[in-house]
């Protein structure tokens, strides 16, 4: 497990557990570590294509099928062939039993159709559990998602939210492993920012560039090119190239009359990079910027300029 993740948040489970460490942490002139903190106070990963834990679908739809297809609900009560089945594994974390089935997104529950009945109860609950805790319990939400993936390692989705989770876990390596896999099996470009974003945790940020300039990224639109954009930026500025990284975000998206969690987060990732470049006085009227576009409160960026213009 990396040790470098006490203070981000995650990708996943909607608005509040993406972890991202998208853009970097600079404070004077240098350049953001892994999942350093474009946007600050947890904003430091892309939300683009966010997803509960074991919730919102690509648009490219599921994975095909295989095998029969199961069905949801209570598990029988006869204790007969598929009692065992049924069991917590050993090395399963506990399933409390007011975790239900149901609470999972009817989406991803039809993936894990082609599961046995019992099976596919479990998957889910587990899945219902990685996303109850993801934001609170990062690691113990990883264990319900490796149970997840231990059950159903042929079902895209499964994968995906393992990935997701081994992300907010800072389980780099891991989550670049499940989300590759996740994107062999279902198609389309996955999670490129969040990959992108591993590779800067592992420590190979030229990979994360390398990710930026490929095929699949220049295919990629809204807020997924933008989130995508801002990790190869803070990737430029691991590598202390921070002329480049301000380049980089210079796109028609950094419009000032913008607002909301992404314009926030890019808004800040730019001053951030213009700040390591040693134009503070622009950098301080983008992190202006980021805050009146953060109604969430999702970064740092009034600290930040309280820092920058030496008020209290």
């Amino acid at each position: 497990m990396s040790d470098n993740n006490g203070d981000r948040r995650s990708y996943g489970s909607g608005g509040g557990a993406d972890r991202r460490r998208t853009g970097g942490e600079s404070r004077g002139g240098q350049g953001g570590g892994p999942r350093g903190g474009s946007g600050g106070r947890g904003s430091d990963r892309p939300r683009s294509s966010e997803r509960q834990a074991g919730g919102d679908r690509r648009s490219d739809g599921p994975p095909r099928r295989r095998g029969g297809e199961g069905s949801f609900g209570p598990p029988p009560r006869d204790g007969g062939a598929h009692a065992e089945r049924r069991a917590p594994r050993p090395e399963e974390p506990d399933l409390p039993d007011e975790v239900q089935a149901g609470e999972l997104d009817p989406a991803v529950r039809r993936d894990l159709l082609s599961l046995d009945k019992a099976n596919a109860n479990a998957v889910a609950r587990h899945l219902v559990m990685a996303s109850k805790l993801i934001d609170d319990d990062p690691r113990l939400a990883l264990a319900h998602a490796r149970a997840a993936r231990q059950r159903a390692g042929r079902v895209a989705v499964v994968r995906e939210t393992a990935g997701i989770t081994a992300y907010h876990a800072g389980e780099w390596a891991e989550a670049l492993s499940e989300l590759r896999a996740a994107r062999r099996m279902a198609g389309g470009p996955g999670l490129l920012a969040v990959m992108a974003d591993c590779e800067r945790g592992l420590g190979r940020p030229e990979r994360a560039i390398e990710l930026g300039r490929s095929e699949e990224a220049r295919a990629l639109k809204g807020d997924e090119a933008t989130e995508l954009r801002i990790v190869v930026a803070g990737a430029r500025m691991d590598l202390g190239q921070f002329d480049q990284a301000v380049v980089s975000l210079q796109t028609p998206d950094l419009d000032a009359s913008k607002s909301g969690p992404t314009a926030a987060r890019l808004f800040y990732a730019y001053a951030d990079a213009l700040v390591a470049a040693g134009r503070v006085e622009e950098g301080l009227k983008w992190f202006l910027n980021s805050a009146a576009a953060d109604h969430d409160g999702d970064t740092d960026a009034e600290d930040r300029v309280a820092e920058l213009s030496g008020d209290q």
